[in-house]
């Protein structure tokens, strides 16, 4: 008998269920109204992001380093002299892809391009001026001033920018072809694909200046050890590996397209990548209705008769 009516205690009468909902239509109806002027307003404050993308192609899907690719055919004449040429060799595009997101690469762009009022300061863009929108409370007359509480100071240092710009960049690769996407999203379209535009040519000279870099080390070690070495076999060896890292050092001098060469370059985006202002009043209406229904369904199960 005691197992019936807990039985009984913990069944919902939907016929009375729907009657309680329909006698709060008033209630929902204003929690649907409440949250669809929300989201309408949510959605009109937010300001239009613009996405700017350019498309890459790899400048060559491997270029390995010589010291590297000669390694497996040199390697038992090297280790007579004790050289170690390593082992095989880098792929560009794999190691440019890793730079691009990297914190010291992001870094030395927002300072090369004197990005962080852009990137930290700005609210919106005035479409009529096409002048930024800088927020008063952060940055104003040349000056941070904007509160905030230690160790962060008024000035965002260049880790918190970095943090700040990843969320906007976008870099992918297709599988299928190699082909790679780099995007940048702002407020500003005109900044945006400045910003792509910029990344991409920085990219292509800091990769350079680094295997130009390598280059030359590697050909001072090597032209050391020619010096060092009388075997005929070992000398022969050594100019090959000097004729590799001085090829290397050629095409660094005479290709600005370095790592990436660029297929469909960053135009000023005409339309807004987000926010999806009709989308978000939708879920926001919904959401409403939802919680009100919930609200009712809460009282309707603390409010009804106990057995």
């Amino acid at each position: 008998m005691s197992q019936a009516v807990s039985h009984s205690e913990h069944e919902i009468d939907l016929g009375e269920l729907f009657a309680a909902l329909w006698r709060s239509k008033l209630l929902i109806m204003a929690f649907t109204f409440v949250f669809a002027l929300l989201s309408l307003a949510l959605a009109l404050y937010l300001p239009n992001i613009y996405r700017a993308d350019t498309l890459l192609a790899p400048a060559s899907a491997t270029q390995k380093n010589g010291l590297g690719g000669l390694a497996g055919q040199l390697g038992g004449l090297a280790s007579i002299a004790g050289i170690s040429l390593g082992g095989t060799g880098t792929d560009k595009t794999a190691l440019a892809l890793e730079t691009v997101r990297s914190r010291d690469f992001v870094s030395r762009f927002i300072q090369n391009n004197d990005a962080l009022v852009a990137l930290m300061a700005v609210k919106s863009w005035d479409q009529n001026s096409g002048e930024l929108v800088i927020d008063a409370d952060i940055y104003t007359a040349g000056n941070w001033v904007r509160e905030v509480r230690p160790p962060k100071q008024a000035k965002p240092s260049l880790q918190e920018a970095y943090e700040e710009f990843i969320k906007l960049l976008n870099v992918s690769q297709n599988k299928e072809n190699g082909m790679v996407t780099l995007s940048i999203e702002h407020v500003s379209p005109v900044v945006a694909q400045q910003w792509v535009t910029n990344m991409v040519a920085q990219l292509n000279d800091y990769m350079k200046r680094r295997d130009m870099a390598e280059a030359q080390k590697s050909l001072h070690y090597l032209e050391t050890k020619l010096q060092q070495t009388q075997i005929e076999e070992l000398r022969q060896a050594l100019y090959q590996l000097i004729e590799e890292q001085t090829k290397t050092l050629m095409l660094t001098q005479v290709s600005d397209e370095y790592v990436f060469k660029t297929i469909d370059p960053a135009v000023v985006p005409e339309k807004k990548a987000k926010p999806s202002r009709a989308l978000l009043c939708i879920i926001g209406t919904l959401f409403g209705g939802f919680l009100g229904c919930f609200v009712v369904f809460i009282r309707f199960l603390f409010n009804r008769p106990r057995v």
